[in-house]
């Protein structure tokens, strides 16, 4: 690990018990880059920290089986997306891109499912 200076390190800290502490957190696009380390013992900590207490909402392009391959420790994504998908809500959109320059109204199809299990 590279030297950060302790007042970044502070800071970063104090962000992450801000994140932690937001009724409804937003992750846009996760897995579009892998973690790396210690990024991915971050993302855990504060998935756990979030845990059966407050709102999150993550979109990704990746199917939620690929999300393991997000962290470089298996063992680590494996229990962090656990802790997704408990008790979550997959919402699959299936259709034309909404940033496609022809996208005709209403053609897309979306699929809620309880428990982050796919068909």
């Amino acid at each position: 690990m590279t030297n950060v200076p302790s007042e970044i390190l502070v800071r970063f800290d104090a962000r992450l018990v801000t994140l932690a502490k937001v009724d409804l957190l937003i992750i846009d696009d996760f897995g579009l880059k892998p973690l790396r380390s210690p990024q991915d013992e971050d993302f855990h900590g504060l998935i756990a920290e979030r845990y059966e207490r407050k709102g999150t909402i993550i979109t990704s392009n990746l199917d939620l089986s690929e999300w393991g391959d997000a962290f470089p420790n298996k063992l680590l994504g494996a229990a962090t997306v656990y802790r997704i998908r408990h008790g979550a809500y997959n919402v699959i959109l299936d259709g034309k891109s909404v940033r496609s320059e022809k996208s005709p109204p209403n053609t897309s199809k979306s699929t809620i499912e309880k428990g982050g299990k796919n068909n």
